[in-house]
């Protein structure tokens, strides 16, 4: 498969396929590169932070992340930018460059989607629970479509509303079974829930 060529945003944060991720927009080189994401419809890409900060220097990405497409702008009451991305495909780092103002750009493949599978039964707790909080979620979830048929779409969507560990959550991003996430995820509640 071709490389694709995007910047990166490294965060704290791990952003899930279909996932909402509101943004706080204020150093240049996020600016910059928003304004020419929007411009020129292409999305930029999220990882998680492996070594360093959001701010300031660039930050060292881990090798897996996810597309970010912007879905909504604004200007938030302090007067900074704020944006609202969807998450799409995953994708692997190839390569890294660092560009003007501390932006980091890469060289990218992109990872195939999760195949489509049903909840097995034996999930079927996982899939109650996340129907049960994802409208507590926050009103950016108002517009994310309901699967809860889809393995991928429940694991994808649990990974992100639990309180877990981020590198529990970049661990989840990295799986590429939904039902092994999902295997995982039923883990995790018990731990969260017996704690």
């Amino acid at each position: 498969m071709n490389a694709l060529n995007i910047p990166l945003f490294p965060l704290n944060s791990v952003l899930f396929p279909g996932g909402p991720l509101p943004l706080r927009i204020f150093e240049p080189r996020y600016l910059d590169m928003v304004s020419q994401c929007l411009k020129s419809e292409s999305p930029f890409g999220v990882c998680l932070i492996r070594d360093g900060k959001e701010v300031g220097q660039a930050a060292e990405p881990h090798n897996i992340g996810t597309l970010a497409s912007i879905v909504d702008w604004h200007t938030l009451p302090d007067g900074m930018l704020g944006i609202v991305a969807e998450g799409g495909d995953r994708f692997t780092i190839l390569e890294t460059k660092l560009r003007k103002h501390q932006l980091l750009t890469a060289d990218v493949t992109i990872i195939a989607a999760d195949p489509l599978v049903s909840v097995p039964p034996e999930y079927d707790k996982l899939t109650h629970l996340l129907n049960k909080v994802i409208d507590d979620a926050g009103p950016l979830y108002a517009s994310v479509p309901r699967r809860f048929e889809d393995a991928s779409w429940v694991s994808y969507r649990l990974a992100e509303i639990l309180p877990l560990d981020t590198t529990v959550k970049q661990y989840l991003l990295e799986l590429s079974s939904p039902i092994g996430r999902l295997q995982h995820l039923q883990k995790a509640v018990r731990n969260l829930f017996d704690a």
